[in-house]
């Protein structure tokens, strides 16, 4: 469905319930991006709970801002996705190894299984997928400091 006027607000759940303009409403609809990575702010659909599209969202930046408030915070808890800042160390430049690496959400480990684990999803970004199945995102490659590019271009 495109979008068009709707209201969007939490259940006594804390759930998103959606209301279109033509009347119905769709509890605890869950916002999923279409390009997680590429396009943070576009492309978001709205899903009831038996996975039926119930809203396309083109651009959050096109919606009134309470709106576009509850679909981000939404998405902030669904989608967990630390952000290297900074590569500390590694353990060994040989895979499978372990990096130390300072996240937005502070420092911890990942356990790189290949090189094929680091993929490119544009020229600054990367994604890191661990061995646990945490995928973390590089969103700036020239933003990393000297030391961490030194480390990632051994594995690149």
């Amino acid at each position: 469905m495109t979008h068009g006027a709707f209201t969007l607000s939490r259940n006594a759940f804390g759930k998103l319930v959606y209301t279109p303009a033509e009347g119905g409403q769709a509890e605890e609809v869950v916002p999923v991006r279409a390009f997680p990575i590429h396009a943070e702010s576009e492309h978001i659909s709205l899903v009831g709970p038996g996975g039926h599209e119930v809203a396309w969202i083109s651009r959050l930046a096109d919606l009134p801002g309470d709106v576009a408030r509850l679909i981000r915070e939404e998405l902030g808890r669904r989608e967990f996705m630390p952000e290297i800042l900074r590569i500390v160390s590694v353990a060994s430049y040989i895979t499978p190894t372990t990096w130390t690496v300072e996240t937005h959400r502070g420092e911890t480990q990942l356990w790189l299984k290949s090189e094929q684990d680091i993929r490119r999803i544009s020229s600054s970004k990367l994604l890191i997928s661990d061995g646990h199945g945490i995928h973390f995102l590089i969103r700036d490659l020239e933003r990393l400091d000297r030391n961490s590019r030194r480390i990632l271009d051994r594995f690149l």
